[in-house]
């Protein structure tokens, strides 16, 4: 009984036409051992909520009268189902993104942090799939998401820009394109600097010594400099600022330490001028000073750690870090779930922040 009530209060934030769009996105076709939309949709996350095995959820949903299938026919579901649940949470961050963007007064930007991370198959053969995601700073509550095989990298030409968005983003991000992808779609960006990927220029379009720069910088002094980078197709030059501060010794000697580590491991040649970035926080920013200072530049890209901190609840919580598939389309079919179980969790959530007597929204 007990079961069957959560069950009833968690419906209550699926999205409206969940039913209907099972038949229309061929999840269900056949009903002859399971009935209905409810039943498929309960029977997949009871396997994928906790990890239950194929052949452990149908004997538990035999036991509770649920339905009669064999772990054969379970797997030929999920796999048939995997639109149905992208469908199903998409729909579930939209809900999430609609009732936060209503405050009383809306803030000069809508800081996002975006990421990507690798979920693995098992065996040293596997296909490893990429996890590309975006959450709101100030509630860091997912905004979008997309699956992707992992030989697609991470780019910021991945997500929907609307103007006055503020991308936050790792040096993985800081490529001429993405940049030019977020200021064309109205978007600003913060992102840690990569000099090899993003050659910064002078107002009449002559090479900036970067290094030549970063060496004045006093220990403890905020860099701040406008410069400006060249449109990969056009060749037109857009302004930004290079935002910079010296680490401490400790920071840099370890910083230094794991870029030496990567090169070995890599097998990469080292060179000078990448053991000498390595000594600085450098973050390139479309903002004006007007709206951000360099300090507060840099005191905002902090805050990207937040996102990793999202992937490790994602990993430990609902098991997203090793799949139990192999095959590509129950591998997609089962990370678009587990999105389903995490989103329904920050529904969740975000419901018990406001307290009622009976535990849920009427």
């Amino acid at each position: 009984m007990a079961k069957d009530t959560e069950w009833t209060t968690l419906k209550k934030f699926l999205p409206a036409g969940w039913k209907e769009e099972a038949y229309v996105l061929k999840a269900l076709q056949r009903t002859r051992k399971i009935k209905d939309p409810e039943t498929l949709l309960r029977l997949l996350l009871m396997h994928l909520a906790d990890g239950t095995s194929m052949r452990g959820t149908v004997a538990c949903a035999q036991e509770m009268g649920l339905c009669k299938i064999n772990d054969v026919a379970l797997l030929h579901r999920l796999k048939a189902s995997g639109c149905w649940l992208r469908w199903i949470a998409h729909q579930l961050v939209e809900g999430l993104v609609k009732r936060d963007s209503e405050p009383e007064q809306q803030p000069r930007f809508r800081v996002r942090v975006v990421d990507g991370t690798v979920v693995s198959e098992p065996g040293a053969t596997g296909t490893d799939w990429r996890l590309h995601y975006s959450l709101e700073l100030e509630t860091l509550r997912c905004d979008s998401f997309l699956v992707t095989s992992a030989k697609e990298g991470e780019t910021l030409q991945r997500y929907k820009v609307q103007s006055g968005d503020l991308l936050l983003a790792d040096r993985g991000y800081c490529g001429r394109n993405g940049i030019m992808h977020v200021v064309a779609n109205g978007g600003h960006v913060v992102v840690r600097y990569h000099s090899t990927n993003l050659p910064l220029h002078n107002r009449r379009g002559h090479r900036w010594d970067t290094l030549k720069h970063l060496r004045k910088l006093a220990a403890g002094a905020v860099g701040d400099w406008d410069v400006w980078i060249r449109h990969p197709e056009t060749g037109h030059l857009l302004k930004g600022r290079l935002c910079a501060v010296r680490k401490s010794a400790e920071a840099a000697a370890k910083a230094r330490h794991k870029v030496r580590s990567k090169a070995s491991k890599e097998r990469n040649v080292l060179k000078k001028e990448t053991l000498e970035h390595a000594g600085y926080v450098t973050v390139f920013t479309t903002v004006n000073r007007h709206a951000l200072s360099g300090g507060k530049v840099l005191s905002l890209y902090r805050d990207r750690w937040q996102i990793e901190l999202v992937f490790k609840r994602l990993k430990g919580l609902v098991r997203l870090g090793a799949l139990p598939k192999t095959e590509g389309e129950s591998c997609k079919a089962w990370l678009h779930g587990k999105l389903v179980i995490a989103l329904l969790a920050e529904h969740l959530h975000r419901e018990a922040e406001f307290f009622s007597p009976w535990g849920y929204s009427l």
